[in-house]
């Protein structure tokens, strides 16, 4: 509901959850490049794709963390409980397993790079499933009136 009490255009119901959907599949297509580099045993190409994936991955992060969690927290009062420190604690999660990858790639030990991979993949896939389908429809509905502006703010980042 916006603030003057009319219903939420389609246009700003949509454009939180579409955009940051659509950064997940980014991420997935790229994190997808590095696996196959990887599986070729292309350790250069490993290098130059999983770098791409783990830095908009991180961007990713930033953007919910920096503002998408913080606007959510105070128009819910959600604070330290709720969808945001379940998604908080994951994102630690997934940090850490790109640091073990990125540990296996600097000693080119490509079976370990692919079998964490496969864990952060699994890590990943729940966790999207949980921000797209329960997450991103909530915030639209208590940021609608500010998705323009929080869009912006991510972007920025």
């Amino acid at each position: 509901m916006r603030e003057n009490g009319g219903p939420i255009p389609l246009r700003e119901c949509a454009m939180l959850a579409k955009y940051l959907t659509e950064d997940h599949r980014d991420c997935d297509d790229q994190f997808a490049r590095a696996e196959a580099a990887a599986s070729d045993g292309d350790v250069a190409a490993a290098r130059v794709a999983f770098a791409e994936f783990e830095t908009n991955l991180s961007h990713h992060l930033e953007m919910e963390e920096g503002v998408l969690f913080p606007e959510f927290e105070q128009a819910t009062g959600m604070h330290g409980v709720g969808p945001t420190a379940v998604m908080r604690m994951e994102h630690e999660q997934m940090r850490g397993l790109l640091g073990q990858m990125q540990g296996a790639l600097a000693a080119e030990d490509l079976d370990s790079f692919l079998g964490i991979g496969e864990t952060l993949n699994i890590l990943i896939q729940q966790h999207n499933m949980k921000e797209e389908h329960m997450l991103y429809p909530m915030a639209e509905q208590a940021l609608a009136a500010s998705a323009e502006r929080l869009l912006e703010r991510m972007q920025a980042l």
